[in-house]
């Protein structure tokens, strides 16, 4: 797709995300599968919802915009969710896992909150003031997965690994 106006590259953009939601719906069963922390998990089967949720969001977007989802390769997951997998591939005690499983989870967080917020202001400057709605109540789930992480980590999870053998 050739990117002539803010328009095409809104579509370009929405296509990556979307593609990067089909992706991380496919690693959360395995990173929920991975953690030992119940609240771990907890919060991994939450965001697993919210993905889902997510992934309706952009499919009713694109219908508004007569586009496909398809198309678009978010080689950006793609790589963060390699470097998660080679890391789980290490033999590692529990907690050390969870505090890595955590941060493989914010680097996606993170992604998809500089993504997210991106994609709102270009539909709010191309005057898809519904289509922005949605895409920051996403943003705004992004955001409370991220700091819920950071509670884990900073509450219980990272003191465990530190002191793991």
């Amino acid at each position: 797709m050739k990117l002539n106006s803010l328009r095409d590259l809104y579509v370009t953009e929405l296509k990556d995300l979307y593609n990067g939601e089909q992706l991380i719906l496919k690693a959360l069963p395995k990173m929920m599968e991975n953690a030992s922390s119940s609240d771990l998990r907890n919060a991994f089967q939450e965001h697993l919802g919210q993905t889902r949720q997510q992934v309706e969001r952009l499919e009713k977007i694109f219908q508004q915009l007569d586009e496909s989802p398809k198309g678009q390769k978010c080689k950006g997951l793609e790589g963060i969710i390699d470097e998660w997998e080679d890391i789980m591939d290490k033999d590692a005690p529990p907690a050390v896992r969870d505090a890595a499983l955590i941060s493989s989870a914010q680097r996606v967080e993170h992604y998809e909150i500089a993504g997210y917020g991106t994609v709102r202001t270009y539909a709010r400057r191309l005057g898809f003031e519904d289509q922005a709605q949605l895409l920051n109540e996403t943003l705004q789930e992004e955001g409370a997965t991220d700091r819920k992480l950071t509670d884990l980590a900073e509450s219980y999870i990272n003191e465990e690994a530190k002191t793991a053998r």
